[in-house]
């Protein structure tokens, strides 16, 4: 289950993948991790570390193979 949002909750990494999702969603609808570990320059356990907290927070949701956006309360340049 989410736990209330809290945007200061999340780190920079966690930042940092959202941000890559959001951009790889507005192209396609999502993306696996295969392709954001490719956009973000991370590690694959990192992202992967970082998409966990993404989902537990709500702001991530499993689509298909790959990751969607989930609700979110705050804004994105990207």
């Amino acid at each position: 289950m989410a736990r209330d949002h809290d945007v200061q909750a999340l780190s920079d990494v966690d930042i940092h993948v959202y941000e890559a999702l959001a951009s790889k969603a507005v192209e396609s609808g999502g993306a696996e991790l295969s392709a954001l570990v490719r956009s973000t320059g991370l590690e694959e356990d990192a992202v992967r570390r970082s998409l966990t907290t993404l989902v537990e927070q709500g702001y991530v949701v499993p689509k298909g193979e790959g990751y969607g956006l989930g609700a979110h309360t705050f804004g994105l340049d990207y």
